[in-house]
């Protein structure tokens, strides 16, 4: 059985993206946790990180507006591990959040070489995060 997180994925990587994540919000332990991923060792299912109320918190989450970066320097500054994205040859990455009921349930995350995500590509993942926005609310809502 194909998830959405599987349908979605393959939906963005055919558009250019080289690393897929989701991300779930949990505000009980103020985490974001994986819930799934395209490299699994670099950045396994089970991993978590703090919530930390930064100006990408204050745009993506509170803001609810999709975070977009096409170089390194542009999300270093928010990103810990900025180093191991670039050392996958990624330099650009969107956070696209899926907002249910006027709360982030959690986001999506796309990151491709620098400079990916021009306005015409941004446009076609918000399209796509769209189409697929009740199956993902969904299944992030399972935690």
């Amino acid at each position: 059985m194909t998830s959405v997180y599987d349908t979605l994925h393959h939906a963005c990587a055919a558009l250019g993206t080289r690393l897929f994540t989701i991300t779930v919000q949990d505000l009980k332990l103020d985490v974001a946790r994986r819930a799934y991923t395209s490299h699994p060792v670099e950045y396994p299912v089970s991993g978590t990180k703090p919530l930390t109320r930064d100006g990408w918190y204050d745009y993506c989450i509170t803001g609810q507006q999709t975070f977009v970066a096409n170089t390194t320097p542009e999300f270093a500054k928010y990103f810990f591990d900025h180093a191991l994205i670039t050392s996958l040859g990624l330099g650009s990455c969107i956070n696209i959040p899926l907002v249910e009921g006027g709360a982030v349930l959690g986001t999506v995350n796309l990151l491709a070489e620098e400079h990916h995500f021009t306005a015409e590509k941004l446009a076609a993942y918000q399209a796509l995060v769209a189409q697929h926005h009740a199956a993902l609310a969904t299944e992030m809502a399972k935690g």
